[in-house]
This record gives structure tokens, sequence and C-alpha cells, in this order.
């Protein structure tokens, strides 16, 4: 069973750059797409980011596209968020989920349109003024 770990969250000022990863264990990442969904206090669950399974393709939310990055590392079973320019609004506690039902080379941000059956424990990203 695919488990997922999330680190990396901190507070930091704006304009400040974190890394966030998402390690898994129990099964082979490479094989999964993953995305990042994040959650502020008294909103909904927005997915900002995704990898597909090989070949990876990424999309971003236009809320980070081009502040942003996700990346995979297979060698590590570990998927990257490098985040920079972040701003008061980007805090949020940070998740990542792993979908195995799309093809290869497919990935979702779109809860709806995907099945993200695993979901890591968060992590709390907090971006002051």
């Amino acid at each position: 069973q695919l488990q997922l770990v999330e680190s990396g969250g901190d507070l930091v000022q704006s304009g400040g750059s974190l890394r966030l990863s998402c390690a898994g264990s129990g099964s082979t990442l490479g094989d999964y797409s993953i995305g990042w969904f994040r959650q502020a206090p008294g909103k909904e669950r927005e997915g900002i980011s995704c990898i597909s399974s090989r070949p990876s393709n990424m999309k971003y939310a236009d809320s980070v596209k081009g502040r942003f990055t996700i990346s995979r590392d297979n060698a590590k079973n570990t998927v990257f968020l490098q985040m920079n320019s972040l701003k008061p609004e980007d805090t949020a506690v940070y998740y990542c989920a792993a979908e195995s039902t799309l093809f290869p080379g497919i990935c979702t941000t779109v809860l709806a349109l995907g099945d993200y059956a695993y979901w890591g424990q968060g992590t709390q990203v907090t971006v002051s003024s």
C-alpha cells in the first residue's frame, strides 16, 4: 500500500521560497500521477499542480503558474514542489496525493477528474507579509 509523507513546510516571509517534498513508500511513486493540493482555513481544497507518471507532464493552477515548479526524482521515490515568490495568500496546509487511474502522461489538478486514493498528512506553509 502506498504511503505518502510531506515535509518542508515552514514560516517564511513574503517573497521567500520553500521546497516541499512528498516521499513515497510501499510502492513505486513513478507509477502514479502526483498532485499537490492546498487548503486554507475556511476554504475548499485547491489543486495547484500535478505531474503525470512516465512521461512526466506537468500542470499548474493559474494562481501558482510561473512561481511554483513540480518535479519528481524516481530514484528517491519523491516528488518536489519548489515554491518561489511566495505570497501571504499561499498560506495553507499543503497535501500531496497519488492517482493511478489516468493514462500515463496525463494528470489533473481537479479532484473530480481523478481518483486520488492516497494522501499524505499535510504540511503547513505560512507566508507572512
